[in-house]
């Protein structure tokens, strides 16, 4: 199976953690090879890409991290040109933070990044493989979805 990952290497938790977590990792570091923003820079984007623009409030609860954290992170994605912040129709005491132009091209490009490492290395299995990592990725999501 490859390197062995210490004394428990045939718990299947253990496993299933070491693969995901590797994996994740591969993802973020294309993501950061694809555009210099975080992780979580990255979230937000997508985050705005999906649900349209946010306040800094709801993108802090829709990320799960602090009101202070969403402030700085948003802040610095402004900086960079890839959200822009704007008033609120409803209540002139918030402010709605939009992704720009410039956001969904990173964001896209990020999405391309991934997508063609994954695409590449899924090439590599064969018919079956490829069959149980689906299986996989589906049970996965069963899992982390309720």
């Amino acid at each position: 199976m490859g390197a062995p990952y210490g004394p428990a290497e045939d718990d299947l938790t253990t496993l299933v953690r070491v693969a995901v977590y590797r994996t994740a990792r591969r993802l973020r570091s294309e993501a950061q090879a694809a555009a210099d923003i975080t992780q979580s820079q990255f979230c937000v984007l997508a985050s705005l890409d999906r649900y349209g623009a946010l306040t800094p409030g709801e993108l802090a609860e829709q990320e799960r991290v602090q009101p202070p954290s969403m402030t700085r992170t948003v802040a610095a994605l402004d900086e960079l040109g890839f959200v822009e912040r704007g008033p609120h129709p409803s209540d002139r005491r918030q402010v709605l933070v939009h992704l720009t132009p410039d956001g969904r091209e990173v964001l896209t490009m990020v999405r391309r990044r991934r997508t063609a490492w994954l695409t590449e290395a899924l090439s590599e299995l064969d018919p079956e493989q490829r069959k149980a990592v689906r299986e996989t990725a589906e049970l996965l999501l069963t899992m982390v979805e309720r």
